[in-house]
């Protein structure tokens, strides 16, 4: 899928049958780290096909290697292994200089690089500081062993520095500043060290993690949840009797856009858990909620967002703050890719105030992606409300659910 625009249709407008996803990004990049970690004693099943996962892979076994000199590593666009990596490579014995594409050096890491200062890493900036690429000297010699970090930016920072932890010869206590956004990220990372033998201390707002060896282990990793939030869109946009079978999805989960069972009801989509996998359903819509909070699962903003806009619902929302660091500015992509056919998405402080009155059919239209696999994902289930639409760069879909088209093709999409 490597057109520069496709265009979308859904001539019947009825979604029925089974989607098998790949295994989720953020629990793959994390069991990758671990097992790097491990020492060989930690193996991973159900890995993610994603780019993202696919670079992180690459990276961590060429790390490995021996080398002279400084070894540059381009992580591309891949978010999660810039934070992850900023972190792990200190571990390694060698120099490395860790970089990425234009966007990436545009996405502040300096709050991390100043975490890992404090406890003895060789870390510059090539450029910008506060930005990649970063120079690493690699065979940390750890100095304090409690940092301080603050705790409304990125997530992936703290789970960066508590996934080295437990491999660090003091430990480490992470003391998180004033309130913990996206919880469930932080969370999904102790539980996964935890599997492997890894024990920690959570009291008020300091986590510590002693220093200790993994246990042998298989780490299994669920299907994307975040993959799932775009059927659950297509379903709530769909014919009346839409329905789609999402196998290995688990009713407990340690990924948090679990919360999109919850946020989806109220559009319209019941889901079920059975033996064969979470069974989503179109209902009535029978609520009049009109505030929703993604402090703890951000990456649900966007679908959520253009699917409220879609069925005209005027509704508002927080915890939005982490979007505009992301991939691209994903508030003001929002804005403006949703005003095409005449919602806004209006800022009122920590508040965004959706209004549908003048939402219409649009003509020839077109919805760019800013380079953001989640843009194009979230706008592509609008084929089922209007007529035709058109999708720019859908190549970034491979950034997380590289059979994203496919699967929308075996469910009667048409995509030219």
């Amino acid at each position: 899928m490597n057109q520069q625009v496709i265009t979308l249709t859904h001539p019947s407008k009825k979604i029925q049958g089974t989607v098998q996803l790949t295994g989720s990004k953020s629990e793959s990049n994390r069991a990758l780290i671990i097992q790097s970690l491990s020492k060989g004693q930690v193996e991973i099943a159900n890995l993610s096909e994603a780019a993202d996962t696919v670079t992180l892979n690459r990276v961590l076994q060429i790390a490995s290697e021996p080398q002279t000199g400084y070894n540059t590593i381009d992580i591309g666009p891949a978010g999660t292994a810039m934070r992850f990596l900023t972190a792990y490579l200190n571990l390694v014995k060698g120099n490395f200089i860790l970089t990425g594409t234009e966007r990436m050096q545009q996405r502040p890491i300096g709050i991390l690089v100043d975490a890992m200062k404090e406890i003895g890493a060789e870390i510059h900036y090539e450029k910008k500081a506060g930005y990649p690429p970063l120079k690493i000297e690699g065979g940390l010699f750890q100095g304090k062993d409690r940092v301080k970090i603050k705790g409304n930016i990125s997530s992936q920072y703290i789970s960066a520095l508590l996934l080295i932890a437990p491999a660090l010869k003091k430990g480490l206590t992470l003391e998180i500043e004033g309130e913990l956004t996206s919880r469930p990220y932080v969370s999904m990372t102790l539980d996964m060290l935890k599997s492997v033998g890894i024990q920690h201390e959570w009291t008020e707002n300091a986590i510590k993690i002693a220093p200790q060896e993994f246990e042998k282990q298989t780490i299994y990793v669920e299907p994307d949840w975040s993959a799932a939030s775009y059927w659950y869109a297509i379903v709530a946009l769909a014919d009346a009797t839409a329905s789609i079978v999402l196998p290995g999805l688990r009713q407990h989960s340690l990924q948090g856009d679990i919360a999109i069972t919850d946020i989806m009801a109220h559009f319209g989509v019941y889901s079920s858990f059975e033996s064969d996998g979470l069974h989503l359903t179109k209902k009535e819509i029978n609520s009049d909620k009109t505030l929703f909070d993604f402090k703890e699962c951000p990456d649900l903003a966007q679908t959520v967002v253009v699917v409220a806009a879609a069925l005209k619902r005027d509704v508002s929302f927080t915890g939005l703050e982490t979007l505009k660091i992301k991939e691209t500015d994903r508030i003001a992509a929002l804005q403006t890719e949703i005003a095409k056919f005449g919602a806004e998405l209006i800022e009122d402080g920590d508040t965004y105030h959706l209004k549908t009155a003048q939402v219409h059919q649009p003509e020839d239209v077109t919805f760019d992606t800013y380079e953001d696999h989640r843009m194009a994902m979230a706008f592509a289930p609008l084929a089922l409300v209007f007529d035709q639409i058109k999708i720019a760069e859908p190549q970034v879909v491979e950034k997380s659910y590289p059979d994203f088209w496919k699967h929308l093709q075996a469910q009667a999409f048409v995509i030219d």
